[in-house]
């Protein structure tokens, strides 16, 4: 832990004062934004020297958890807790609540009160009375349970007919009713409950048992069942968004007018619009996945428009191939933009923006190279040119644009404040020169908006209702609702939610593009790589993609990797329903069954789907036996063991859907190491019931081999779970053995017709897909997952 300053113990001191514990005061400073907040709403209650310890408590309340979607009301809720009208938790809920469903305009000082019980006074007496009813009226199971009894529920039987008591009060008063009811604890009452031991049930009273647990399990959370629950509708838009705090002690809070949401829900139709703005520089990821999910998800959930943006200010690193993968994969991935638009489209828009930005005098063109900018922004220096007359900068920007001025001499910087503890407000470049013709928008434009000046104005100009993005993004929240604040914009309601991060990759586009460009994986596509277009390769399903997503929910709990078993989880799935079951040889052994005429064939029924009914024959597949079956070298050893299931000389193990065999001899090669093949007889009446199973492809006809296939057999990408945190070394933790090609294997001849992008589940192996690289008498097989599950035995 970093040692504290005089700062830290000047907020120490403040935070004691409203009497907060020590051991709070303490860990509060640690967090610089909850410091930040608690130091604001301390000032502003104007309880800088000190107060009770209840109304700080409520203070603290307010800071931690409260803070930003009731800035514009503080000043009469602070007013109502310093004066102890409002005096617990239950009463500030309630005041937040009426905040939260009412816009000032709307807001009524004696529905206020009402809606929060000022003025209520319960006494002792009235907690005593509603105890004693709700004691009366649950006598019988108190007295059954003890004090295994749920506490909880009793209290909140008597805050249901006492909101506004104090529930310490209500506490102490149900403690001491349990006690005159129950007397001292027994012994008894401090053992656990213990299972008894049951006699072995019948199937029907087993499956009632299970029945019961079923109906046991609690019900899902609300934002469990729906995580979009957590927006506001649009028509709430007239909350403070933020707070941005100036180096000089004034604070912006920034919020729409009621006028300006007005014109804006007219527009609307009060319908949710959200935008999914992806950069065309590379492939969509997994990551990716998660922000489609978000933002076309909320719209669809309540029946709104998300629009797909290509965030294209950039027209070195963007590509036509990127643009047209990315509105391939969102329609792969299941959905459906309202609209396709470039926010290149806005150019000229954006250009009359900056110019009224600087008429307004927040803008100024500067001369200092990217080198000086990083330097005053590190000694928080103004730039020399920061204020420089209004109508220069007008002239340089409109030089700017008409292309007179050279590459890397001039930039358009916001001019917000190069003091402020957020770098996200220094000063931050608006336009800047690339002389680089367009992807979209052609040779017309010389200069580019940069992603902090377009990002915010475009969600204004395309009346976004909710602009959600990862925490990373979060600092700049106060740039975003500084610069529509400027302009007298409307503002979209902005939330951040945690960043995907999975264990054994890279999901940085940067690296991301050094590895596809330097022949370190073959393509953006490539298998073992998290891009959609890598996974969809590998045969991942969106289905199963979009469950994956869905279970992470949409939280703002930030730094926690998910480990990538728990995405394979929800593959193997959705796999297991929809990939029909057959058989491969990864690296055959060649058994001759010596009992069976060299010419006979029969041909056996095998189970596409492990429930199959057998009155179903789409359910099944043939599959021929002869005299020259084939299983994996795997199987078979020359030493047995007991807790070995394969064949050994001498031992027997079922072929799958087929018969019996036992081995009988082993032929070498020359060097008599190798084996070349195995002898082994068949039981053709099934008397012999070996525990071992396995999978096994056989010759079609007599000296017939059965098609053969190539299987790319992949891991993890990296050895490390987290290889960001190796810094420069990243590149020496790619897994040799990432990918591993099977050239010679056999299959069974069903899969001779299989397409690119089949999925079946090879018995005993995995989940496979037909790769892109397949070609007519050479199929190409890709495993997308293991049969065996590890989530919930070790994955996070």
């Amino acid at each position: 832990m970093a040692p504290k300053d005089d700062k830290s113990d000047e907020s120490v001191k403040l935070f004691l004062s409203i009497g907060l514990d020590e051991k709070t005061a303490n860990t509060t400073i640690n967090n610089p934004k909850v410091t930040a907040n608690l130091t604001a709403v301390i000032h502003e209650a104007g309880v800088t020297d000190g107060c009770d310890r209840t109304t700080g408590n409520l203070l603290y309340t307010v800071a931690t958890k409260y803070h930003s979607n009731l800035l514009v009301h503080r000043p009469t809720l602070f007013k109502y807790i310093v004066s102890s009208k409002i005096k617990t938790p239950a009463q500030l809920d309630a005041a937040v609540s009426f905040f939260d469903n009412n816009a000032p305009e709307d807001f009524k000082l004696n529905e206020f009160e009402e809606a929060c019980g000022v003025g209520v006074e319960v006494s002792a007496e009235d907690i005593e009375k509603a105890a004693e009813e709700v004691f009366e009226e649950n006598k019988s199971a108190i007295l059954e349970q003890r004090y295994r009894t749920n506490v909880g529920q009793l209290l909140g039987h008597v805050r249901k007919s006492l909101p506004w008591a104090d529930p310490k009060i209500v506490k102490d008063v149900i403690d001491r009713k349990m006690y005159e009811l129950l007397g001292e604890r027994t012994a008894a009452d401090n053992e656990k409950p213990t299972k008894k031991k049951e006699k072995k049930e019948k199937p029907a009273a087993k499956a009632e048992e299970k029945k019961a647990a079923v109906e046991a399990t609690p019900e899902p959370s609300e934002e469990e069942l729906n995580p979009y629950s957590i927006f506001p509708q649009p028509e709430q838009n007239l909350m403070v968004h933020t707070e941005v705090f100036y180096s000089d002690g004034s604070v912006l809070k920034c919020n729409n007018k009621k006028e300006v949401l007005d014109k804006h829900l007219k527009v609307t139709g009060g319908k949710v619009y959200t935008r999914f703005p992806p950069e065309p520089n590379g492939y969509l990821h997994i990551g990716h996945a998660k922000a489609m999910f978000v933002d076309f998800g909320l719209a669809k959930e309540r029946g709104g428009c998300c629009y797909l943006r290509y965030d294209d200010t950039n027209p070195e690193a963007e590509k036509k191939e990127y643009i047209n993968h990315i509105e391939e994969i969102v329609n792969w991935m299941g959905w459906e933009p309202f609209k396709i638009t470039y926010t290149s489209d806005y150019f000229q828009e954006l250009y009359d923006l900056a110019v009224e930005l600087i008429r307004r005098g927040h803008a100024y063109v500067d001369h200092q190279n990217a080198e000086e900018i990083k330097e005053y922004r590190e000694k928080k220096m103004n730039s020399p040119w920061r204020d420089r007359p209004i109508e220069e900068s007008l002239r340089l920007f409109d030089e700017m644009r008409r292309g007179m001025i050279e590459e890397g001499k001039a930039t358009l910087r916001m001019k917000q404040d190069m003091q402020n503890d957020n770098c996200n407000m220094y000063d931050l470049i608006a336009y800047r020169i690339k002389f680089t013709p367009h992807p979209h928008a052609g040779d017309k434009w010389c200069i580019y908006p940069s992603y902090d000046f377009a990002h915010c104005t475009v969600d204004c100009l395309e009346n976004i209702t909710h602009s959600l993005c990862t925490l990373e993004f979060e600092t700049r929240r106060a740039s975003y609702y500084w610069l529509l604040h400027s302009l007298d914009l409307y503002m979209p309601y902005v939330w951040e939610y945690s960043r995907l991060n999975i264990t054994n990759t890279v999901m940085s586009k940067r690296k991301l593009n050094y590895i596809v460009t330097n022949n370190y994986v073959d393509g953006w596509d490539d298998p073992r790589l998290l891009t959609l277009a890598g996974l969809r390769r590998r045969g991942v399903t969106p289905t199963a993609i979009n469950a994956f997503v869905r279970g992470m929910g949409i939280t703002r709990s930030d730094g926690s990797m998910i480990h990538v078993s728990r995405l394979e989880h929800h593959i193997r799935e959705e796999l297991n329903k929809t990939a029909p079951r057959t058989m491969v040889v990864l690296n055959p052994l060649k058994v001759v069954i010596t009992n069976l005429e060299s010419d006979k064939v029969m041909e056996l029924d095998a189970k596409r789907w492990p429930d199959a009914q057998n009155d179903d024959p789409s359910a099944f597949y043939k599959v021929p036996f002869s005299r020259v079956v084939y299983i994996d070298q795997s199987d078979f050893r020359i030493k047995d063991s007991k807790d070995y299931y394969g064949l050994a000389p001498g031992k027997s193990v079922l072929l799958r859907y087929g018969y019996p065999i036992k081995c009988t001899n082993v032929v070498f090669a020359d060097d008599n190491e190798t084996i070349r093949e195995i002898h082994a007889e068949y039981d053709p009446e099934k008397k012999t019931k070996p525990k071992g199973v396995l999978h096994w492809v056989a010759e079609s006809s007599p000296g017939k081999e059965p098609i053969k296939v190539e299987v790319r057999l992949f891991e993890k990408l990296f050895n490390s779970e987290n290889p960001a945190e190796l810094n420069d070394d990243w590149l020496t933790d790619i897994n040799p053995n990432s990918k591993v090609v099977v050239s010679d294997a056999y299959a069974v001849s069903i899969l001779k017709d299989a397409a690119v992008g089949d999925r079946f589940q090879f018995e005993r192996l995995g989940y496979f897909a037909v790769d892109k690289e397949s070609e007519p008498g050479k199929l190409v097989f890709n495993r997308t997952v293991t049969l065996r599950d590890s989530y919930g035995k070790g994955g996070k």
